[in-house]
């Protein structure tokens, strides 16, 4: 094994309208990526993932597509996506794409043409399907809220769209729509880029149209004929090509994961699953406040673990990306500035550990805060704003909802980037689309850069070692004391050498488990000294051999 293999790689993620502004429009932008290379060559990851760049009106900030072969104004031109390409080429740095495949805008030229008329020749690119005025074809829900079908009163007919009114579902039994997609993606291909990420791709085959006991997930979710589909896609236009993909898997299983990413299957690289970002939703709701579930956090990361690497599969590892709350507000703690520095360490040693592919989402490495927001006309994020309306039709206080919103929402993790304590963080010299978190002036890269005990120079280190021991890529996993309340601890294991992650998870002291090896070298940790008890938020990885 070398180090170019993919799979030793390291993912940094960038929301483009809250990265970095160029222009002072108060919005980020492609120019605002190449201006801060040099920041990715210091951390040392391998590729940006840059969330949708395309042409679009921004119903879903982005993933709403109207136009697949188009830059969107706010972010720049394709001669900027080409600089960067190139900027970040020089540098060793691969740039992924996100596509969007299972939907597009109502606004893309197919869908304004597929409402014409029923005969219309792009009629059949949509799912279109008959129902009454107040009875749509199924009960499925949206999962933005409501139902999933929207009526058009000029065909008389409603269409499919899982997500928002404006993004409408792709018909994936049309051979036409998969050809025009695999053209695209090739092109993109031809381009330069380097990978893509495909949002919910596992949703794009639709099985019985029915109506269902509950949202109706069952007849979307890792459908009939999605496997069919993706192999196709491979075949099309990345297979056999350096080119690293990731798939973005909603309500998925592990059985269908091995088959996504097992290398003889030809379909994805590896996969995003979200079932450890749901331990803090109780009874699967997610518009609720509760403390996260420690044990099913454990139990779940492990299943995962176990089971992808037994069976040859390839996860992506995060705690964050641009639809969850910030980590270190939610299974660490801001409640000080020290408890929020040892806790985002300790997040990041307990991830890193792990096997799969390691992505970090912007601020995530020093350490950024859920912003804390109060008043409603704070937030942008339309499933947020469809969550308040639905929460105060239940009669909902105020102030519980916007406890729910401050814990919850996607929009923590959407305020700007913060690069410096000057105004509005040095995101932008205008006025930001989304209001900057109060703590810039404490939580910022300038200052994070300065400190060599930052949580960002944690992050730095575990990429190094990424790259340098192999058996954080290739090694077998092992966990242990599954059952204890405090600490999250498992092995790495790999051509007689063991690497032993200990990660105590409370703002308190936990005796050592007498079980778990403590002898050997310890690689990282966030304490200078160990000690003979793991202090608050302590984690550190101790290598030695395997006996």
């Amino acid at each position: 094994m070398t180090s170019k293999d993919w799979r030793k790689s390291v993912v940094y993620q960038i929301y483009p309208k809250s990265f970095n502004d160029t222009t002072g429009s108060g919005r980020g932008d492609i120019r605002g990526i190449i201006e801060k290379l040099d920041y990715f060559k210091f951390l040392g990851v391998d590729y940006l993932w840059l969330t949708p760049v395309y042409e679009s009106p921004m119903n879903d900030n982005g993933y709403d597509i109207s136009d697949y072969y188009e830059i969107n104004p706010e972010f720049g031109t394709k001669e900027d996506l080409k600089e960067l390409l190139a900027r970040a080429h020089d540098k060793g740095i691969k740039i992924m794409m996100d596509i969007v495949i299972n939907h597009t805008s109502t606004h893309h030229n197919w869908f304004v043409e597929s409402k014409k008329s029923r005969d219309n020749e792009y009629r059949d690119y949509y799912i279109w399907k008959d129902g009454t005025y107040d009875a749509p074809p199924t009960n499925w829900e949206s999962k933005f809220g409501g139902n999933a079908w929207t009526y058009d009163d000029d065909t008389n007919q409603y269409y499919l769209r899982l997500f928002d009114v404006t993004q409408a579902d792709l018909n994936w039994e049309n051979e036409e729509v998969r050809r025009k997609i695999y053209d695209m993606i090739n092109y993109w291909i031809d381009f330069g880029v380097d990978g893509f990420r495909f949002d919910v791709i596992n949703l794009i085959s639709k099985g019985e149209f029915q109506d269902a006991d509950g949202p109706g997930k069952e007849f979307y979710t890792d459908g009939p004929k999605v496997h069919e589909y993706i192999k196709e896609l491979n075949q099309e236009t990345f297979g056999g090509k350096d080119i690293m993909t990731v798939g973005e898997m909603s309500s998925t299983t592990i059985e269908h994961c091995l088959k996504y990413t097992r290398p003889d299957r030809n379909e994805l690289n590896s996969v995003f699953t979200f079932h450890h970002l749901k331990v803090d939703y109780p009874g699967g709701e997610k518009w609720a406040l509760a403390d996260f579930d420690f044990l099913q956090l454990k139990r779940i990361l492990m299943e995962w673990q176990e089971a992808m690497d037994q069976g040859g599969g390839w996860n992506a590892i995060f705690w964050c990306n641009h639809d969850q709350p910030r980590v270190v507000s939610r299974f660490g703690s801001d409640a000080t500035e020290e408890d929020r520095v040892l806790s985002g360490k300790m997040l990041a040693i307990a991830l890193h550990g792990l096997k799969g592919t390691p992505y970090i989402y912007q601020g995530e490495e020093i350490g950024m805060t859920n912003p804390g927001f109060t008043r409603i006309d704070q937030y942008c994020d339309v499933e947020s704003l469809n969550a308040y309306t639905s929460m105060r039709g239940k009669g909902m206080s105020i102030d519980l909802v916007m406890k729910i919103l401050a814990s919850k929402s996607r929009d923590n993790s959407r305020t700007p980037m913060q690069w410096n304590d000057s105004k509005h963080a040095g995101f932008t010299e205008g006025y930001p689309w989304i209001e900057v978190a109060d703590n810039y002036g404490t939580i910022n890269v300038e200052k994070a850069l300065e400190d060599e005990n930052s949580i960002l120079h944690t992050y730095r280190k575990l990429i190094q070692l990424r790259h340098e021991r192999d058996i954080l890529t290739y090694g077998d996993v092992r966990p242990h004391l599954m059952g204890d309340d405090d600490l999250f601890v498992y092995e790495r294991l790999y051509e007689g050498e063991r690497i032993t992650v200990i990660a105590n998870f409370r703002n308190r002291d936990v005796e050592y488990p007498p079980d778990v090896e403590r002898g050997g070298e310890v690689l990282i940790s966030n304490y200078d000294k160990t000690a003979d008890v793991l202090r608050p938020f302590e984690a550190l990885m101790i290598y030695g051999q395997d006996s």
